[in-house]
């Protein structure tokens, strides 16, 4: 385990009596995997792996990931999106949005209006996610097939088009690119910025609402994240701020508003966010080329920092495998610490021929 990663036990639930224990059910047994051969002007090649993980108390576990790696032919536009759902029914959550998804999205004015600005643009795209999503989630609140009251999904969706990504995040999966610098090292940047409960702007919504943030202390003394919590009572304790689906979660002040950062790619123009919630406006100024995307749900993210991601990346030449052997160190450094494996979803871009 990295030094750069705070010692916490993960573990993939709170033990109590409402069942929160996830990955109990799922829609889909296999394994997803999707590869593509380029999309637009800069991503040239681009694979992605959903691996289920391993919870020795529940032999009977699905995978509740899931990815999407969508064209949009019309406007020349790559959709790569990561959900990662939690609780009993959050595989269903998470499929909700994988079937629903891209066609709302592709269909929505907005998506198709394009801009005449970099800012239009964004601004277009960032309300066609924002209306898209707002609009599935209502419908997916009216489904009685899905119970939401304790189940729900993080997503992360980034729209490529042209140089620019548009990030749309809810949750703490994570999107990271790989840049090369002037003297040639590859040098890990986050786009996106997880929503974890004790981030500062996030914790004060939810403590704002009544909920409660802390973290459980188990019988080694180690401490678990930091989860949400009722102000009343002992649940949900989820594990991230913002969620799509979580009625219970959304009462003690979750939130599923996408949060927007960007990336100008072949330029080093970036925003991001900070802690408190600002978006910071920058540019990398070692910045010499983009050469990767990485797209992951937090079963990569929780024991590997973005440069041990993007070094691996580094090392290879082709996505397929790079994917695999980003899930395969996850994995292992899960079964170290932990002794399960969390669900894993890991999308690789490649930006240049390699």
């Amino acid at each position: 385990m990295s030094k750069e990663l705070k010692q916490t036990r993960r573990r993939l639930s709170v033990v109590s009596d409402n069942k929160l224990v996830e990955g109990l059910s799922g829609l889909e047994e296999q394994d997803a995997n999707e590869e593509g051969a380029g999309a637009g002007d800069f991503v040239k090649k681009y694979a992605g792996v959903s691996k289920k993980g391993y919870a020795p108390y529940n032999p009977r576990k699905k995978n509740q990931d899931i990815l999407i790696m969508e064209k949009h032919n019309d406007t020349n536009s790559l959709l790569l999106c990561v959900f990662d759902g939690h609780g009993e029914a959050g595989d269903g959550v998470s499929q909700f949005f994988r079937t629903q998804l891209p066609p709302t999205l592709f269909a929505h004015p907005s998506f198709n209006a394009g801009g005449d600005t970099t800012a239009k643009l964004r601004e277009n795209i960032q309300t066609a996610v924002t209306e898209s999503v707002a609009f599935l989630e209502k419908n997916l609140l009216r489904d009685s097939s899905i119970d939401t009251e304790f189940s729900g999904t993080t997503a992360v969706i980034n729209v490529i088009r042209g140089n620019q990504i548009i990030c749309g995040n809810i949750g703490d999966s994570r999107i990271t690119l790989g840049y090369k610098d002037a003297s040639g090292k590859h040098v890990a940047v986050a786009i996106s910025d997880d929503h974890k409960p004790d981030r500062p702007n996030e914790k004060a919504r939810i403590v704002k609402k009544g909920g409660r943030v802390f973290a459980v202390e188990y019988d080694d003394g180690i401490d678990g994240p930091f989860r949400v919590w009722l102000g009343h009572m002992d649940v949900p304790g989820l594990a991230m701020a913002r969620s799509l689906g979580d009625t219970v979660a959304h009462s003690a002040g979750v939130i599923s508003d996408p949060e927007y950062t960007h990336y100008t790619l072949g330029t080093g123009l970036h925003n991001a966010v900070c802690s408190s919630g600002e978006i910071v406006e920058g540019q990398l100024k070692d910045w010499a080329e983009d050469v990767f995307l990485v797209v992951a749900s937090d079963g990569l993210w929780e024991f590997m920092t973005d440069q041990e991601v993007i070094d691996i990346c580094a090392t290879q030449t082709d996505a397929r495998k790079t994917v695999d052997l980003l899930i395969m160190e996850a994995n292992g450094r899960w079964m170290k610490e932990e002794q399960v494996i969390d669900d894993t979803t890991v999308i690789v871009a490649y930006l240049k021929d390699m």
